[in-house]
Order: C-alpha cells, then structure tokens, then sequence
C-alpha cells in the first residue's frame, strides 16, 4: 500500500493549453513510498520477501520515483488511467498513443504529438519499478531492502557491437552486481561467436576483473559475439517488490481520498495496465502470478495491453536477476507462454481484468512470439480466453519506423543490412486502447483475435522463406534464427532462485505469417502499407558485416525492401516482384488506394477514423521518398 507521497513539482502543461473539449492538463512529480506485508498470501511469491529488514509494524518499506499527466478539471477527463510499466526507466507511452518523441519531460507542444492521450481524456501515470536503473536522462527508479547475506551466481550477457576491451557487468548501462572476489576461481566467460555457434570456455587466464562490475578479456571483446559471465555476488535486492510499487500506486490513484495526497481522488473509475517490449514481458509476469490484486484483494486493472512481448517474461523476481535482460537462454524464455496457460490463475477468479497481446512482426521472426498461440509443442493452435485478444501487426518491427527510416548508428547496434522498416503501428495501438476501453465501459467485444495459424497454413517456419527475399537486389535474409531452448534452471527456479548455467535441450517449434506474392505478411492486421504496397516489409532484418555476427537476426529492427520504380528497372535489376509503375497508374491513384484500405480497417475497428488523414499524408511520403531514392540505395 502506499504510505506517503511527496510532490516536488506540479504545473500547467504548455502554460495551460486546452486539448479539446477535455480542457489543460497538468503535471505532477514526486516520491512515492509503499510498504507491504510480507505475510500476504501473494506477497509471499516475491523472491527473499521473508529476508527484507521490517517496520516497527512488520511492513517492508521501499519507494520510487512518480510522474503524473492528468486533467486539471478531473470531472473532464474520461475516468480512465492509463498507467504505464516505465520501460527501462523510461516513459513511452506519448510514443506509442500520441505519435510524440519518447522523453523524460515532456514540455513542448511537440512533445505531446497529436494529443490523443489528452484530447480523449486519459489520466496517465508512471512509477519506477526497477531497482538497477540509474537516476539519469530522467529515467525512474525503485529503491528496494536488498536480502543481506544470500550469495549466488550471476550469469550476465554481453553482445558488443564494437570492439572493447573492457565492458561493465550490467545490462543495457544499469547498474551492475558487483563480483564479491575480482580473483574468484569459480567465475566463468563463455563465447559463442554467432547466435548458432557452439557455446566455447574462455581460460581464466585469458579474461580478468578489473574491478568489481567491470570486465576485461586479453585481445579484446568481438563485435557481434555473445559472451555469458558467471560469477558470484552479494545482497540482491529484492527485485519483485517492482510489481507492489506498479499495482499499489494504481490502487492509490484510483481509490485512496485527497487527505491520503491523492491528486485524482475520485476521478478515476477504471484502470489500465499498459507495458511495451520489457514492459510487455513484466505485464505478463504480472497478471501470471495474479499480482494485479491489491492486498485487499481488490482486481486494480480492468485492462491490460501486453505490447511487443513476444511470448516471454523476465527476471522481474529472480535473486540477482536482471529486469532488462531480454536473452535467449534466461528465465524470461521459461514457459508457461501461451495464454491459455499464463492466465489460468486470472480465469479461476471471480474478477478477471481484459487482456489485449498485439506483436509486431519482429516478435515472431526473433524466435518466440507464435508460442503465445500454439501449445508448447508447437503442433497446436489455442485461441486466448474469452477475456482477451491476441493481434499481430504484420510487417512492422518492434517499434514504428520514420519516413526516410532511420539512418545507421554502429555505436547502438542500429546497423542492418537492408533498409530499417518504415511501418507505422501507431494507429493499431490507438484503436486497440479504445477498444479495450469500449469493451470494459460498454460490454462491446473488440474485433476478433488475428494471428498467424496453422489451421489456414497462414503460420509457417521462417526457414523457407528465404528463397523469395534471395531472390530480391541487394536483399540480405538471416543464416539462422534464435529460438528460445528447453532449458532446466534448477527445482528452485519457480521461487525465484535460479542455478546457473543450466542444461539447455531443444529449441522450441515456433512460426512467422505465410507471405503473399509481395513478399508481405498474410497473417494479422494488415495496414495499408501492406494491403497497397510500395515495398516488402519484413519484421527483421540482418546485422550488419562491420557488427559482426552479420548472419544473426538484428535486435528489434525490420527491413524495407522498395519495389523496382519501373518496368525497366525491374528488368535491368531481376528483381521478380511487379514494378511500381505497373501496379498505380499515379501518385493520385495509388493514394486513393490507400483511401480504400484504411477505409475497410476503419469500418472493422482496428484503425480509427481520426487516423484516416494522417494514414494518406504518410502514405504520400512514403510515395515520394521510395521514388525519390536511387536503385542502389534500395
């Protein structure tokens, strides 16, 4: 429950400027802090609970980090928050809802994109959750009691996309475990050179601590390689107290008086859970271990959009685990995955929360996300439960791609070899949130789950579909693809304890959507880039040569792959899919087209009519910047 809060900043958004009809906003920052019985019967599921030091009262303290966007005139907003799982420490949901640039602060006009969030009224709300994120840039943390005297292993991976000689042991820059003995004998470095290479042992002699978070290999570090430390550490904290910090500071929002510091009181009449990419992972550990109950047994969320999670979890309430670690072999790829299972605890309750999972393409092409949907085995369709959805964005990568696409940085590791995807799944998220919002405030069911099957042969294995993007100029298609493996983390891992390194079996079976003649996903929504193309758009892409690994599937990146602009470069180039210039008779007819298209999405209710203008204005910049880049650019 929350304890106390203490405001530190509230102001005017954009000195008060009026979004519609729901009037200014403002914003409110703070210090939230929360304590817990660590006797609750679903508090007893977080990890070293029973070892975290307690109050005169027998509570476990801990705090974090609290913004808050919401109406000044709370009576004109729509009683609804949206509260988001903070990504990385991050706030993106302006990204995602308002087509906005992803900041800490948003204080610009431009900063609020279209103002979607606000002009239909939302409260939204972050906390920090993540106990090793670094209070800097503005990225939100939670300061958590750690188990005093526990000891374990670590396992850490390292993927450098340049060479160095020395990297920290913390994942994505947070805040490393520090080694309890830099000289400890018991510590391990593994390589694998590719994601299908064999896993090789480093000797000791060869790699060494050169202090007590960072580590330091004798030739260096390759760029591409996947490295796996393994050592000792000291005093975890107590990372599943992230999930009480996310439920009860809802809670309080949504219930607790003005007298308690509530800012909303009696403004909010439902709750929403959004979380994308690792955020998508810790909202579906969430609602797995019925965390989204409240120690009154109260059901917080009346929805929840798990977005670009694949089929995965994390390590959200491991001892030592790393929240951000988005790996391969790691307790995030353990199962359940499918819903059916995941949500069986959610099913057998009197209250159970709507549930929206939308992928984008890169999800399913990484190796995982079809096993939302099959049975383990992978021989199995399974529909969600009647109280959720399941939607796949076809063709679009793990996050929307600008208009021209997003230039090449060595440095993060945004160097593919094709062109980066340029799809824009914004318009999906924005009728996926009102459609959970119709169907929880008026019953309305959402249009029916669209996914890739095997009953329809629409879900197939990605394998053989190189033979069509091969066959394309200039195209490069992944060696290989990195399904998650049957792996044994030891008989302690379900309580959070896991032993390292593992035993790894089999990869999972797991599919991507059948393509049609344009190399485009069959399967999912289909936006109008697809259903009136200008080009294949592919949910991967292939790292890059000076990145090293060059045949392994990028991180998070898709692929545009410009159709030839004319009959005669079509010949010229033999490049087998049909020319621009022979499917449109003109820029005029090809936007109304696109008209059509969006059209038809708009009457199934998987766009919104509000996104119909913006959807012909970005189809024409793609119109102009694919005619206006060279064959060989493309």
């Amino acid at each position: 429950m929350v304890t106390g809060f203490q405001m530190l900043r509230r102001e005017l958004v954009l000195d008060g400027h009026r979004f519609g009809k729901v009037g200014a906003y403002e914003k409110i920052v703070g210090t939230i802090r929360f304590s817990a019985d660590p006797e609750n019967a679903l508090h007893r599921q977080i990890t070293d609970i029973e070892r975290a030091p307690r109050n005169a009262d027998g509570k476990v303290e801990f705090a974090g980090d609290f913004y808050l966007l919401r109406p000044v005139d709370g009576s004109r907003g729509n009683g609804s928050l949206l509260f988001e799982v903070a990504n990385r420490g991050r706030k993106l949901a302006l990204g995602t809802f308002n087509s906005a640039p992803r900041l800490p602060d948003p204080t610009r006009p431009q900063d609020f994109g279209n103002g979607f969030l606000m002009r239909h009224g939302y409260t939204v709300a972050w906390t920090g959750w993540q106990a090793d994120v670094p209070r800097e840039g503005g990225m939100m943390a939670l300061d958590v009691p750690r188990a005093k005297g526990v000891t374990d292993f670590v396992r850490v991976e390292l993927r450098p996309h340049t060479r160095a000689n020395e990297l920290p042991l913390g994942d994505r820059g947070h805040i490393p475990q520090p080694t309890i003995d830099v000289a400890d004998c018991q510590a391990r470095l593994t390589v694998r050179e590719n994601s299908g290479a064999p896993i090789v042992e480093i000797p000791r002699a060869d790699w060494r601590f050169s202090n007590s978070t960072n580590v330091e290999l004798k030739g260096g570090f390759n760029p591409g390689a996947i490295y796996n430390v393994l050592y000792r550490s000291a005093d975890p904290a107590i990372l599943g107290l992230g999930f009480l910090a996310v439920r009860d500071a809802a809670a309080w929002l949504r219930w607790s008086p003005t007298s308690c510091g509530n800012p909303c009181a009696g403004d909010i009449d439902r709750a929403y859970l959004f979380g994308q990419s690792q955020c998508g992972r810790f909202v579906r550990e969430m609602l797995y271990r019925g965390l989204d109950q409240d120690e009154q047994e109260r059901m917080v969320f009346d929805g929840a959009i798990a977005h670009i999670a694949g089929a995965r979890r994390g390590e959200f309430n491991l001892r030592f685990g790393q929240p951000s670690l988005n790996a391969s072999i790691a307790v995030g790829t353990l199962p359940p995955f499918n819903d059916v299972a995941l949500y069986e605890r959610l099913g057998k309750r009197l209250q159970v929360p709507r549930i929206f999972t939308t992928n984008s393409s890169n999800e399913y092409w990484r190796g995982d996300s079809s096993l939302v949907h099959t049975d383990d085995e992978g021989n199995l369709d399974l529909d969600p439960p009647e109280f959720a959805r399941n939607y796949l964005m076809a063709g679009t990568q793990h996050t929307p791609g600008p208009i021209p696409p997003l230039p090449a940085d060595s440095n993060t590791g945004n160097r593919g070899h094709n062109l980066f995807n340029i799809v824009d799944s914004a318009p999906i998220m924005r009728a996926a949130l009102r459609n959970l919002d119709r169907w929880i405030r008026e019953g309305c069911e959402p249009p029916p789950s669209m996914f890739p099957r095997l009953s329809d042969g629409t879900a197939v294995e990605p394998e053989p579909l190189g033979e069509f993007f091969k066959a394309i100029p200039c195209a490069s298609f992944p060696d290989r693809f990195d399904r998650p493996l049957h792996i044994d983390l030891g008989p302690e891992v379900d309580r959070g304890v896991a032993r390292y390194p593992g035993k790894t079996g089999k990869p999972y079976r797991t599919y991507v959507s059948r393509l049609d003649v344009n190399g485009n996903e069959m399967a999912g929504i289909r936006l109008p880039e697809l259903e009136v193309p200008l080009a294949t758009f592919a949910g991967w892409n292939t790292r890059n040569v000076e990145q090293g690994a060059s045949g392994d599937v990028m991180l998070m990146m898709g692929s545009t792959l410009p159709f030839p602009r004319t009959r005669s470069e079509r010949e010229l180039t033999g490049d087998p899919r049909q020319s621009i210039e022979e499917r449109y008779a003109s820029r005029a007819a090809y936007l109304e087209c696109v008209r059509i298209a969006a059209q038809s999405l708009i009457e199934q209710r998987l766009v919104l009519e509000e996104d119909l203008e913006s959807m012909i204005q970005r189809a024409s910049l793609c119109w102009d910047w694919v005619h206006g880049i060279s064959t060989a650019s493309a």
